[in-house]
């Protein structure tokens, strides 16, 4: 799994919206029958599994209007928070899924609506 750190510029990047960035976990390249798969078939399965590296800010939440709209205010943007934490393994759908190269590592894109599952344990990488 990697890890945000300063050394790898992970920090830099920013994940917009509603969206995570998944580094996908290595597919097993054997069936439970013990078959060997090629790897275009393994990236095709409907379901994959990684590591949540980034997440974004969430869903925003709209403005509630005010009985003076020509009053200039300083209210920042609030967001709904996702359900999906850094270092939570996430089982997601393929097809939803945009494929990145960053420092010649692969990562997905996917919506938090294309998450299925979450996996959250605190000794995940003790």
């Amino acid at each position: 799994m990697m890890e945000v750190t300063a050394s790898n510029q992970l920090k830099k990047l920013i994940i917009v919206g509603d969206r995570v960035l998944i580094k996908p976990k290595s597919p097993t390249d054997r069936t439970t029958s013990g078959l060997y798969l090629p790897p275009t078939v393994q990236e095709k399965e409907d379901v994959q599994s990684g590591y949540v590296v980034k997440v974004g800010p969430g869903y925003p939440i709209p403005a509630v209007a005010e009985d003076e709209p020509w009053k200039q205010t300083d209210e920042k943007i609030k967001y709904l928070p996702l359900q999906a934490q850094e270092g939570d393994v996430a089982i997601y759908l393929q097809r939803n899924a945009i494929e990145v190269v960053y420092q010649d590592d692969k990562y997905v894109i996917v919506p938090q609506s294309s998450i299925l599952m979450l996996e959250r344990t605190e000794d995940l990488f003790d």
